[in-house]
């Protein structure tokens, strides 16, 4: 352990580029199985990357790309097997034109999102919405979906704002190189590229359109949760960049208040979320240790009392928001977008004793992701069910509540094939993992039924980059569009060389992928559907039972 900066995602023995795997940012995948390739390529150039492809395609190699970081919980950079090609982005990180005439910026697939912000403010333009977290690339977010928070405009999804993209994609022939440069400039085409999992070819460049530099007033209010229901809509109509971080268990919600202001404003606020500052790592062991404690000796109430104290913590500290004095000295805080819209500082740590919490190296936080988009005209009840489970069992959610509660963001139905399919409310839940496979969790029947309601019941859209691989079964019934995108895909890449056993799961062409292990246990990782006891664990006691609010929920609970 070196320094505190996250380890890179592929790791080689031979020459630095053979015989690799392949991790993520949180260091291991939802099946905890390894990700490997026979060979990793790291083009700095689009002529480079056209020969990586080539590569990969004269020699019928499945290939997939990864980014510098490899923020993705899902599976979507593993090509299957071992014979694989991994692309990187890593080197394609330039940013290639801004065009203040026509508020446009050109940048390689592999800038993180921090890089483009800053580089496009200089020129006095904004990219309108982006993710919180600034650690991510552009072809990532591009290809996965990823958004921040508004039904405003075109939204808050980045892909929204792509209005031409280059692609390398594969070719059987040898007279074209085996490799071809698609631009991809018409609606019908971009509606494919602007969320394609990466199944088309390789992301080289994109071109997004911008605004004017503007500047923001933000404000959190907190709340009882009591008309939650009746409110979650409306506040997404009322404030440009709101979301609502909502704590069930304490029967608390806090709505961020966020819209433009004249860039006139004075203020020269910054965010930086706390759960993205770099952390000590004995601070990080410490609070996993004492999680790990209190699910060993099944004590909720320790977890309500920690989770109380961090709602405090956040409460007083602006939730990382700082104004003009580069502290919290009360709302609102105004200041420009670039230094509001995205935050992250702990990956660019260069000491050895500070990490980002979940970053392996720490040992710190391990959790399971569970985040599913359901339409405006469904929330509603969700969030009732959510608030009948809460009222049998309100300690059961303290443990979500250790990771920032429930966090509830907006996003506007896309144009993209895969991309959200109605206006939406995305809701974001963080909780507890353990290390061993096959122990299971406390409440870990809340946490499923919860995760099967919005999956099943409200037909939710999951999150292509995050999830248990349980939240996408059936995921590919849910889009209109997926006929033609498939279409595109096989035009694009005919031998499925940029597809794998988990993408064609995703997308419904297999039935063999992502949420059909019959293995003992599985359902305790969300690897299948809870269908019977072994997949439970009964020699803990911890058997197959109905939900207590969805009925056709089958949820791993503790008793006989």
């Amino acid at each position: 352990m070196s320094h505190g900066t996250p380890l890179p995602p592929v790791r080689c023995l031979a020459d630095g580029s053979f015989n690799c795997t392949v991790s993520g940012t949180y260091g291991t995948w939802p099946d905890r199985s390894p990700c490997r390739a026979a060979r990793a390529l790291f083009p700095a150039s689009e002529e480079e990357l056209v020969t990586a492809v080539a590569f990969g395609s004269r020699n019928k190699m499945k290939m997939k790309v990864v980014s510098k970081s490899s923020h993705s919980m899902t599976k979507l950079v593993c090509p299957g097997g071992d014979e694989g090609l991994i692309i990187s982005t890593q080197k394609l990180n330039r940013i290639v034109q801004v065009d203040p005439s026509t508020k446009t910026v050109v940048v390689d697939s592999g800038v993180q999102l921090q890089d483009l912000v800053d580089s496009v403010a200089r020129f006095g333009l904004s990219l309108p919405h982006s993710p919180y977290w600034n650690g991510l690339s552009i072809g990532g977010v591009i290809s996965t979906g990823a958004h921040g928070s508004s039904l405003f405009g075109k939204g808050s999804a980045v892909h929204e704002y792509v209005i031409a993209m280059r692609l390398i994609v594969p070719s059987p022939s040898a007279e074209e190189g085996y490799a071809r440069v698609i631009n991809v400039t018409s609606e019908a085409m971009l509606n494919a590229a602007r969320v394609s999992l990466g199944v088309l070819g390789v992301v080289s460049q994109a071109t997004l359109a911008l605004e004017p530099l503007f500047k923001r007033s933000v404000r959190i209010q907190q709340k009882a949760d009591a008309s939650l229901e009746d409110e979650i809509v409306e506040h997404g109509r009322m404030a440009e960049f709101g979301d609502v971080a909502w704590y069930p268990s304490q029967k608390t919600a806090l709505f961020r208040i966020d819209n433009r202001v004249p860039v006139d404003t004075p203020g020269e606020g910054v965010n930086e979320f706390l759960g993205f500052r770099p952390e000590a790592t004995a601070l990080l062991r410490m609070l996993r240790m004492s999680e790990e404690l209190y699910e060993a000796t099944n004590n909720p109430a320790g977890k309500c009392t920690m989770s109380t104290l961090q709602v405090d913590t956040l409460v007083m500290a602006g939730m990382g928001f700082k104004n003009q004095l580069q502290k919290f000295t009360g709302y609102p805080v105004i200041g420009f977008q670039n230094k509001i819209q995205t935050t992250g500082t702990c990956e660019n740590v260069l000491d050895q004793h500070h990490f980002c919490p979940w970053d392996p190296q720490a040992h710190g936080l391990f959790f399971h992701q569970t985040t599913v988009s359901i339409s405006l005209d469904r929330i509603r009840d969700f969030i009732v069910d959510v608030k009948k489970l809460r009222d049998m069992n309100p300690s059961a959610f303290c443990g979500a509540e250790l990771y920032y509660g429930v966090l509830l963001r907006y996003v506007r139905g896309s144009r993209a094939f895969l991309g959200k399919s109605e206006d939406s409310v995305d809701v974001d839940i963080t909780y507890y993992r353990s290390r061993d496979a096959h122990t299971p969790r406390l409440n870990q029947d809340v946490y499923e039924e919860i995760e099967q309601l919005a999956v099943f019941k409200y037909r939710g859209q999951s999150h292509w980059g995050k999830n248990r691989n349980v939240a996408f079964i059936g995921a590919a019934e849910k889009y209109p569009g997926l006929t033609t995108f498939l279409q595109v895909r096989q035009s694009l890449d005919p031998e499925g060389l940029f597809s794998s056993e988990w993408s064609d799961s995703m997308l419904g062409l297999s039935s063999s992928g992502v949420a059909n292990s019959q293995a003992k246990h599985c359902a305790l990782e969300g690897l299948c559907l809870c269908s019977s006891d072994e997949h439970c664990a009964p020699e803990k006691k911890y058997y197959c039972r109905p939900g207590r609010v969805f009925a056709n929920a089958r949820v791993c609970r503790k008793g006989s």
